[in-house]
C-alpha cells in the first residue's frame, strides 16, 4: 500500500493542490483544515509524512509538531509557510519539524523531501492505534 501523506492546511486551494501533487507521485493522501482535526482523526496513527501550514487559526503548524514530538511520534512534519525567518526556521527544527519551506513550494523539491522523509522514518515508529480505533 501507497504511504499516506496528511495535509493540513486552513486554505482548501492549498489542500487540494498538494493532494493532487502528493497522489501524482503517487502517494495516498488525506486533507484536513485544522491540526486539531488531524489530531482526532484516524491519519494522526497512519500517516507516514505530515506536511502542514505553520500559520493556522487554533494549533499552529509548529504547535503540531510539538505535540507530535511530545507524544513520542516520529513521523516525519514538514512545515510551509508565506513567512520565514531564521526564528521561525529555528523554532521549527527545536519542535521536531523535519524542515521549514517558503510558499509557494516547488513541486518536485517537496516530493523529493517526502520521499527522504519517508525513507529515513525509524522502521515501527508509528504510534499505537487509540483503544477505540483497534479492531
Amino acid at each position: 500500500m501507497a504511504p499516506l501523506i496528511a495535509i493540513i492546511d486552513d486554505d482548501v486551494g492549498i489542500r487540494n493542490a498538494l493532494r493532487a501533487l502528493m497522489r501524482s507521485a503517487s502517494y495516498r493522501a488525506e486533507t484536513f483544515p485544522s491540526a486539531e482535526e488531524f489530531v482526532a482523526s484516524e491519519a494522526a496513527t497512519l500517516s507516514d509524512c505530515v506536511i502542514t501550514d505553520v500559520a493556522m487559526q487554533g494549533m499552529s503548524g509548529l504547535e503540531l509538531a510539538a505535540l507530535l514530538k511530545s507524544r513520542g511520534w516520529t513521523v516525519p512534519v514538514i512545515l510551509i509557510s508565506a513567512l520565514i525567518d531564521e526564528d521561525l526556521e529555528l523554532k521549527a527544527i527545536f519542535n521536531g519539524a523535519r524542515c521549514l519551506l517558503r510558499k509557494p513550494v516547488e513541486s518536485n523539491a517537496l516530493i523529493l523531501l517526502v520521499e527522504e522523509s519517508i525513507a529515513s522514518r525509524p522502521p515501527a515508529s508509528r504510534p499505537p492505534a487509540p483503544a477505540d480505533q483497534r479492531h
